[in-house]
């Protein structure tokens, strides 16, 4: 069953390089992931539209992390933020590690 993994940030540039980069590192392993950026000020929309498993946010909006709790309420839906160095370093294979590692615990 796929997993549907947001990556979310200020306002989805350099995000998206990081999902191309997060989806052939995913295809690779045969995670079945379905992995979109979008910003934070559009979670709330993308929440009330499918089931999410999980929120990965950008650095640069890590101190919104509280706020996207709250956005996440009582769904099953966890919220982790990326480390800086791999987000700064584009490092997909790690990246998407720590995602199967929070996905499939």
């Amino acid at each position: 069953m796929t997993k549907t993994v947001i990556l979310a940030c200020s306002a989805g540039m350099s995000t998206s390089m990081l999902v191309a980069k997060l989806r052939k590192a995913a295809e690779s392993r045969n995670y079945d992931y379905n992995i979109f950026a979008v910003p934070t000020s559009e979670l709330r929309e993308e929440l009330d539209k499918q089931e999410v498993s999980a929120i990965f946010l950008g650095p640069q909006v890590a101190f919104q992390k509280d706020s996207v709790k709250e956005v996440v309420g009582s769904r099953d839906i966890k919220v982790e933020v990326i480390n800086m160095m791999d987000y700064g370093t584009m490092n997909g294979e790690k990246i998407i590690e720590v995602i199967h590692g929070v996905v499939e615990n």
